[in-house]
């Protein structure tokens, strides 16, 4: 039931092994956030045959390098060796599959390591908070209202046996994708991946329940607070539809266009020209299901929060009313060709893509063709997407700042 891409490119004598598993933090249990992203410590402890600690020696040794990461929708590893050793890392990757050790050290262990980078990452980090805060305001229903760090009083609660079955559920050849990309020889790299994958058994099919969020109708007013800032940030989210959609990548332009860059749209007017922000930006979260599009803002001096979301409505409504102009989209077509380009610059990089739009899109000739998309929005759809989605009865407005001081006793 495994996936196999193969992807040759000769240019460098080095090979990419990874492998894509469909679990991320939205097939949690709301009683158990944070098991994806802890899986991708935990499948680093070790296996047995690779004893317990040795993991990174082993690929150290052999003139490697890896790493792993993990989104709400999958779960990513890698390995990066020279061309020679591409055995070694499919062994490896078969070893992670079928033999993990999950036992209560290395539960134990990785619990600490996950608690440190929440502290570091997330709770002592100035407006470390922000997606959490939007993701809990956004989503009502679906599981995208957590976060893929989770709640560590979640995996404290958590048994072994929880952390075996969430292994022995999603961690299956049927849920994976295996793409190996660089120097190699086709013929040999099958057959290894045969005498490594070839014995572990097929597991029963992941269902996963669909969630459907009704349309949001009405401004949403939330307010957050982070004692590790000191300036207020006004910020409007968006929902949006799926990263698979043709909107989902015209609301890409969108963000570029109102916000990327010091000569976009918002920061010229509100940094440069009436100077009433520190700082604007915008980024899409974009997922399987569902994405955010977020524009957030800092004031400069004491402007008002509303002075500034009057700034960013200004300029949705003139995008919402009349077409960009021929220059501005000239520049965003630029842009991003660039990035495809870009992405697709690395073998590395072409790996990642190649796993992505085959385990998350369901096409994977999207290496090849998702330019031809973003080459096919024209300025009109980009008017249309913004009369679409970015109303101002249609998103959460989150006032992020100081917390309020406690008042003495």
């Amino acid at each position: 039931g495994l996936h196999v891409v193969l992807h040759q490119d000769n240019s460098a004598p080095v090979v990419i092994t990874s492998v894509m598993y469909h679990v991320g933090a939205k097939d949690e249990q709301p009683n158990r956030t944070g098991f994806a992203h802890f899986f991708e410590h935990l499948l680093f402890e070790g296996t047995k045959n690779i004893e317990r600690g040795e993991w990174f020696k082993l690929v150290t040794a052999n003139g490697g390098n890896n790493n792993a990461n993990t989104t709400d929708d999958r779960t990513y590893y890698y390995e990066v060796f020279p061309s020679n050793n591409l055995e070694l890392a499919i062994w490896m990757e078969s070893e992670r599959l079928m033999h993990p050790v999950i036992n209560q050290i290395g539960v134990d262990t990785q619990n600490e390591v996950v608690k440190e980078e929440k502290r570091l990452r997330v709770d002592n980090q100035p407006y470390g908070n922000l997606i959490k805060a939007v993701k809990q305001n956004m989503f009502k229903v679906h599981p995208y209202k957590w976060t893929t760090i989770g709640e560590m009083e979640h995996l404290d609660a958590a048994t072994l046996e929880e952390f075996q079955a969430f292994n022995k559920k999603f961690y299956v050849p049927n849920n994976a994708v295996l793409v190996v990309a660089g120097q190699f020889d086709a013929t040999q790299a099958k057959d290894w991946i045969k005498k490594y994958f070839g014995a572990i058994p097929k597991g029963a099919p992941v269902a996963r329940q669909k969630f459907e969020e009704a349309p949001i109708t009405t401004t949403i007013n939330a307010t957050w607070e982070d004692p590790n800032v000191q300036l207020p940030m006004t910020l409007a989210a968006y929902r949006t539809p799926s990263m698979k959609t043709k909107d989902a990548r015209v609301l890409d332009m969108i963000s570029t266009y109102l916000s990327d860059g010091k000569s976009s749209k918002l920061y010229k007017k509100m940094v440069d020209e009436k100077k009433v922000a520190l700082q604007v930006g915008a980024f899409t979260n974009s997922q399987e299901d569902y994405g955010q599009y977020i524009i957030y803002s800092l004031p400069l001096g004491d402007v008002s929060s509303e002075s500034l979301l009057k700034e960013i409505d200004e300029e949705i409504v003139n995008m919402q009313t009349n077409l960009i102009s021929e220059n501005d989209f000239q520049k965003l077509q630029n842009k991003f060709e660039n990035n495809y380009v870009s992405s697709n610059a690395t073998v590395e990089g072409i790996a990642e893509n190649l796993a992505s739009y085959y385990l998350l899109y369901g096409d994977i000739n999207l290496v090849n063709t998702e330019i031809e998309i973003y080459r096919s929005i024209t300025r009109e759809d980009i008017k249309e997407v913004a009369k679409k989605y970015l109303n101002p009865n249609q998103r959460l407005i989150l006032n992020y700042g100081p917390a309020k001081e406690k008042t003495a006793k």
